[in-house]
C-alpha cells in the first residue's frame, strides 16, 4: 500500500475506529492469508484470486513499494498505523482509501497485520475518528474543561492548562477553588451547578480574576458551560470551554471610559475647571497622580502661539488630583507658577509636541533630576515609579502639558496605557481651548460693557443715586443690560434703564450704541415719550442697515427702555418705557408702590406710539430702575419677585449704596440666570432759596428791569462775582425773546451746582448761533451768551421754548 502524504508520524499510532470496514489478514511474509466479502467489494478481487498472494499486488503503483517499507517499519515499531492511502482495485483503478493497520500474533509466534479499509467517498463529511476528535479537543486554542457532577475535574485540554499555569496533573480529581485562588470560583461553581441541574447552556459568561499563569496581572475570560449526558439522557458531567478575553475587555474598557469622560470633563466653559476635571478623571482610573500646566496665556484667554522656541514659556498649575487627599505630591498649588527643567520629561513633551513614555522613572531621573531638586524629592518620597507625558494639543497649538504618574499602581505604564493618556487629553484639549475661547470674548464683552458703562454717576442736588450692575457668569456671555443719569438743563435730571435682548460681544455693542444715541436725545431737552419714539425709529433704521449685509445679524433683535425725567424745582418726574418693567416708588413714610405706566412695545417694533405719565414725588422719595434679571428667575414668577423687590424697598431710611447690597443680596438668592442692573435715585427738592422766577411784559424797556431783578438776587445769594456777566446774559437772552419771540416772558434763575438763568416765552421759534459781520449793528447776542457761559441751549415746552444758560459757581473761599 501507499504511505499518505500529510500524515505526521505521531499519528500512526493514534486509535482509529472504523465500522463496516474491509479486511485483509497478511502473514509475517507479506502474503495475504485472509480475504473477507468486504474486501472482495471494495476492490473486486476475489478471495481465491487473492489468497496466498504477495500484498504487494494491492499497491497502487510500483513507485508506492518504498512507501509501503515505511508504513511496515512504523508498524513493527508502534504496533499499528492509520491514514489516507491510494490502493489498487482489480480493474486497475485507484480507490482512495482509510486504512488502518493493527498488528495480530500468529499461532506460530510469529507477528502478522490486520488491514481494515474504508472507501473515502463511502464516509459522510460529518463523521469524525477518535484520533481527530481527540486531536481537535487537545489542541483547540478554546480552553475546554470536563468536570465531573461533583464538580471535580475529569479532563482538560493543553490550552486550558497554559491558561492557568496548573499542571494537568494538579487538577484533574480537584475542584476549582482548591486550585485557582485567584477566580470567584464560587460563582463559576454555582453556574456550573445550575447548568447541571437545568440543563440549559450558558454562553459568554464574562469574569475577571489572575491565574498562576500570571499572577500579577487581571485577565478576564470569557467561559461557556454546558451539560454532558448519556446515552440514556442522565448528566454524567459539564464541560466548560473558555477564551481569554483580555484585549476585548481592555478595548471595551477603554471605550467606556472615553465615553465617560465625554460627560465628565468639559461640564463648563472655564479653563480651570476643565483642567481639574481631567486630573480628576484620571485619578484613579489611570494613574496615582496627574497634573496639568497650561501656559499663562491660555489662563487669560489668549491664542496660543503656534511656533515653538527652545525656550520654554512661563506654565501654571490649572488642575491636579491624587489618590493621596490634598495632592502632597506636588510641588505647586492651583494657579501657582510652574518650574519646568530643560531636559525634563515635561521639556521634551512640549518641545517637540509628543507624548512621553517613561515606565521606569528611577532609571531615567538621572539625565534630569539636578536640574529640578524639588521635583527630585517628591518622587523619592512618594515612590513615584512610571511616568507618561502628554502634550495638551487642540487646532494645531499646544496649551500645556499633562503628566500622570504612577506610584501605589504596581504595574508601569504600557504603550496602550500612553495611546488611552492621549485620547483622553486630546478630547479634554478641545475642551480646554473651547473655554479659552469662551474666556477671550467673554473678556473682551465684559471689558466693552464696562467701558459703555458710566463709571461715575451724579444727579446732582436734584438726587442721590447709588447703582449696581452684576454680570452672570454664564456660557452665554455678558447681556445688554445698561443704565445712566444724565444731568439737563434746569437742574432736571435724566434716569434711563434698558436691557438688549441677546448675548455677548454684539449685545454689548448694541447696548452702547443705545446709551450714546440716548445720550444725544437727552441733550436736545426731548420729553420721554418722544425720545423713546425717536429711540424707536434709530433702532429700525439700524436693524435695517444691517439686515442686507450677508452674514449680519439684525443690530438690535429686541431691546427695553424705560426713561425718566426728575425736576427738582416742580419736584415732578415724568415716565416712559418701551417694553420695560416699570419702576418702583418708595415714598418717604416707607409705602412703596409700581406706578401704572403705559407699558408701550419694545424698541424696533415701530408699531404703536409711546405715552408718559407724570408723578409728582416727595423730597426723599427713593426711584428704583431695574432690569428684569434682578425679578425674574426660570423657578419664579415675575410677582413674586415683584413682592420680594418691595419688601427689600421698605427699608428707604438705609444708606442708599447698603441699600443696593440689601436688595440684591435679598433677591439673588440663587446662581443668576440672567444680568442684573439696579438703579436707586432719592429725591430733593430745589425750595425757594434756590429759585427766583419773574414774570415780565413784553415790553423792550422791560430789559433794565430785569437786569435790576437779576443784580437783586445774586446779591442775596452771595454771586456778586457773577453779576455783571449775568446781566449781559439776561439782557441778551429777554432783548432775543422780545424781538423774535411772543409774550408773555419768564425769567428765572436756579443756583445749586451751577446758576442758571432761563428766559422763556410762548414763541416755538429756535434761535441760532450767528457770526455777524463787523459793519452789522446785531446779531452778536447769542454768540456773547456762549462766550460768558459754560453752556447754553434750548428746549420747548407745552407753552413754547425756553433759553437756558449755565454759569459756574465761584470758588468757596
Amino acid at each position: 500500500m501507499a504511505i499518505s502524504e500529510g500524515i505526521a508520524p505521531t499519528e500512526a499510532h493514534v486509535p482509529f475506529d472504523m465500522a463496516d470496514a474491509a479486511t485483509a489478514l497478511i502473514d509475517a511474509t507479506g502474503t495475504i492469508v485472509g480475504w473477507t466479502a468486504a474486501a472482495e467489494s471494495l476492490l473486486g478481487y476475489p478471495a481465491a484470486e487473492v489468497m496466498k498472494r504477495p500484498a504487494s499486488i494491492l499497491l497502487a503503483s510500483p513507485d508506492d513499494a518504498a512507501k509501503a517499507a515505511v508504513i511496515a517499519e512504523e508498524c513493527r515499531v508502534h504496533g499499528s498505523w492509520g491514514g489516507h492511502q491510494a490502493i489498487r482495485h482489480r480493474d486497475g483503478h485507484r480507490v482512495e482509501a482509510r486504512l488502518r493497520i493493527s498488528s495480530a500474533r500468529e499461532p506460530g509466534g510469529d507477528v502478522g497485520w490486520l488491514v481494515s479499509g474504508v472507501d473515502m467517498e463511502a464516509i459522510p463529511s460529518w463523521v469524525l475518528s477518535g484520533s481527530l476528535l481527540k486531536a481537535f479537543l487537545t489542541r483547540s486554542p478554546i480552553g475546554i474543561a470536563v468536570l465531573s457532577p461533583d464538580l471535580r475535574y475529569v479532563w482538560i485540554n493543553d490550552t486550558l492548562e497554559r491558561y492557568s499555569g496548573v499542571p494537568r496533573e494538579q487538577r484533574l480529581g480537584r475542584r476549582m477553588a482548591d486550585c485557582l485562588p485567584g477566580l470567584d470560583t464560587e460563582a463559576l461553581e454555582a453556574r456550573m451547578r445550575r447548568v447541571l441541574k437545568t440543563g440549559k447552556p450558558l454562553i459568554d459568561y464574562e469574569y475577571r480574576g489572575w491565574t498562576p499563569a500570571d499572577p500579577h496581572h487581571e485577565h478576564a475570560y470569557s467561559t461557556s458551560f454546558f451539560r454532558l449526558d448519556s446515552a440514556e439522557g442522565h448528566a454524567v458531567g459539564v464541560c466548560y470551554m473558555a477564551m481569554d478575553v483580555t484585549d476585548r475587555w481592555r478595548a471595551r474598557e477603554r471605550l467606556a471610559l472615553l465615553s465617560e469622560s465625554s460627560e465628565q470633563i468639559g461640564s463648563t466653559l472655564d479653563v480651570m475647571r476643565t483642567a481639574q476635571e481631567l486630573a480628576e478623571f484620571g485619578v484613579p482610573r489611570l494613574a496615582d497622580f496627574v497634573t496639568v500646566d497650561l501656559l499663562e496665556s491660555i489662563l487669560r484667554g489668549e491664542e496660543p502661539s503656534t511656533p515653538r522656541t527652545r525656550t520654554l514659556p512661563p506654565f501654571r498649575r490649572a488642575g491636579q488630583a491624587s489618590i493621596h487627599e490634598g495632592c502632597p505630591e506636588s510641588i505647586a498649588a492651583a494657579g501657582d507658577r510652574v518650574a519646568v527643567s530643560p531636559g525634563s520629561p515635561f521639556s521634551c513633551s512640549f518641545l517637540g509636541g509628543e507624548a512621553v513614555l517613561d515606565p521606569e522613572l528611577d532609571a531615567s531621573m538621572a539625565a534630569w533630576s539636578g536640574d529640578d531638586p524639588a521635583r527630585t524629592r517628591k518622587v523619592h518620597e512618594f515612590g513615584m515609579r512610571s511616568l507618561m507625558v502628554v502634550p495638551i494639543c487642540a487646532r494645531g497649538a499646544i496649551l500645556g502639558v499633562a503628566s500622570f504618574v504612577r506610584s501605589r499602581h504596581p504595574d508601569p505604564f504600557e504603550e496602550d496605557d500612553l495611546l488611552l493618556a492621549e485620547e483622553l487629553v486630546a478630547r479634554a484639549a478641545l475642551c480646554v481651548d473651547n473655554a479659552r475661547r469662551y474666556t477671550r470674548e467673554h473678556t473682551a464683552a465684559l471689558t466693552l460693557q464696562r467701558s459703555l458703562l458710566p463709571h461715575t454717576l451724579t444727579g446732582g442736588q436734584a438726587l442721590e443715586v447709588a447703582s449696581r450692575y452684576l454680570p452672570t457668569d454664564t456660557r452665554n456671555g455678558v447681556g445688554g443690560d445698561w443704565f445712566d443719569v444724565i444731568p439737563l438743563s434746569g437742574a432736571r435730571v435724566a434716569l434711563v434703564v434698558g436691557d438688549v435682548v441677546g448675548r455677548g460681544i454684539h449685545a454689548a455693542a448694541t447696548m452702547g450704541r443705545l446709551r450714546t444715541a440716548v445720550h444725544t436725545l437727552a441733550d436736545l431737552d426731548l420729553p420721554p415719550e418722544e425720545l423713546l419714539a425717536h429711540l424707536d425709529d434709530l433702532v429700525i433704521r439700524l436693524t435695517e442697515e444691517e439686515a442686507g449685509q450677508e452674514g449680519a445679524t439684525a443690530a438690535v433683535p429686541g431691546a427695553t427702555c424705560l426713561y425718566a425725567v426728575y425736576d427738582p424745582v416742580t419736584r415732578r418726574c415724568t415716565m416712559a418705557r418701551a417694553g420695560h418693567p416699570a419702576p418702583a416708588i418708595t415714598h418717604p413714610d416707607g409705602d412703596v408702590f409700581f406706578p401704572p405706566l403705559p407699558a408701550g412695545p419694545p424698541l424696533g417694533l415701530g408699531s404703536l406710539p409711546f405715552e408718559s405719565a407724570e408723578l409728582e414725588l416727595p423730597a426723599g422719595s427713593l426711584i428704583a430702575l431695574y432690569t428684569n434679571g434682578l425679578i425674574e428667575t426660570c423657578d419664579q414668577d415675575i410677582d413674586v419677585g415683584l413682592g420680594r423687590l418691595s419688601r427689600a424697598l421698605a427699608q428707604a431710611v438705609l444708606p442708599l449704596e447698603e441699600l443696593c447690597s440689601s436688595i440684591i443680596d435679598t433677591l439673588l438668592t440663587a446662581p443668576q440666570s440672567d444680568d442684573v442692573a439696579l438703579l436707586l435715585a432719592r429725591t430733593h427738592a430745589l425750595g425757594t432759596g434756590h429759585v427766583a422766577s419773574w414774570d415780565l411784559p413784553f415790553d423792550p424797556a422791560v430789559v433794565a428791569h430785569a437786569r435790576s431783578l437779576a443784580v437783586h438776587q445774586l446779591a442775596e445769594w452771595g454771586l456778586d462775582e457773577l453779576v455783571m456777566t449775568t446781566e449781559l446774559i439776561v439782557s441778551e437772552l429777554i432783548t432775543n425773546a422780545i424781538r423774535h419771540g411772543t409774550g408773555p416772558i419768564r425769567l428765572r434763575l436756579i443756583r445749586h451746582s451751577m446758576l442758571i438763568c432761563e428766559v422763556s416765552d410762548a414763541s416755538s421759534t429756535s434761535p441760532r448761533l450767528r457770526h455777524a459781520r463787523t459793519t452789522d449793528e446785531g446779531g452778536r447776542g447769542l454768540f456773547l451768551v456762549a462766550q460768558l457761559t459754560r453752556r447754553w441751549g434750548t428746549r420747548y415746552t407745552e407753552g413754547g421754548k425756553l433759553i437756558w444758560a449755565e454759569q459756574d459757581l465761584p470758588a468757596p473761599v
